[in-house]
């Protein structure tokens, strides 16, 4: 690994408090042993109901996470970038993926084998801590796109789905919350189990209204005026 490349992914590793927990000698360690793979746009990372045995970290790009209805519709539970991580369940309970990763956009992405997360992370009661608090977020998550998803009026959905994502990745500025990375019409609309077309239409009569603003570089700002829905 290059050392640009070493530093760039040491300091997304740092955002994670699993991570941050270790102490420095162990950090570096890490770093040092973990595996790198290129994943190209609209790639498979992980099937549903596969077994592997690795936690995966996102050194660049953007992935989701899905389930296929019986229909063959994409339903997307939820949307992780750069710094975040997933697979950590069927390490810690043994059993299958319980949905489909797939890759948004080129991504690089670090593996954590099981046998060094047994090693750094199950051996700290600090990480284990986290731990606990990690599976707490990820089901409130759970919870909230359950509540999205009851939601009847389409653009009640909407408005939630765009609330949900900036919760947890926007960046507030004087004009409001920007959500930091491009969105399009279709992965918005598979967010919130609607067409492509519908979300269309909404999206232009909330930029229309001034509560959302598309971005010179595609990202959404939620104005001040966007009512959140909950």
């Amino acid at each position: 690994m290059k050392d640009t490349e070493s530093h760039s992914n040491k300091h997304a590793l740092e955002r994670i408090p699993l991570f941050s927990c270790l102490a420095n000698d162990e950090q570096e360690k890490l770093i040092q042993i973990i595996s790198e793979k290129q994943y190209k746009k609209n790639s498979i990372i992980l099937m549903e109901d596969d077994s592997k045995n690795y936690m995966y970290v996102i050194f660049s790009g953007k992935i989701k996470v899905v389930r296929v209805n019986p229909d063959g519709k994409e339903q997307i539970l939820v949307i992780r970038k750069r710094g975040d991580f997933f697979g950590e369940m069927t390490l810690l309970d043994g059993k299958a993926q319980p949905a489909t990763i797939v890759a948004m956009e080129d991504a690089v992405v670090g593996l954590i084998s099981k046998i060094d997360f047994e090693k750094y992370f199950m051996q700290n009661e600090h990480v284990l801590k986290q731990i606990i608090s990690l599976l707490c977020e990820r089901l409130r998550e759970s919870w909230t796109m359950l509540k999205v998803l009851s939601l009847s009026d389409a653009e009640t959905r909407v408005r939630a789905v765009l609330s949900h994502i900036s919760s947890v990745y926007g960046i507030k500025d004087l004009r409001g919350i920007v959500i930091p990375f491009k969105l399009t019409h279709k992965e918005i609309a598979d967010h919130s189990s609607l067409t492509r077309e519908t979300v269309s239409r909404l999206l232009s009569r909330l930029s229309q209204s001034g509560e959302i603003e598309i971005m010179d570089n595609k990202h959404i700002l939620l104005t001040s005026h966007f009512i959140r829905p909950y």
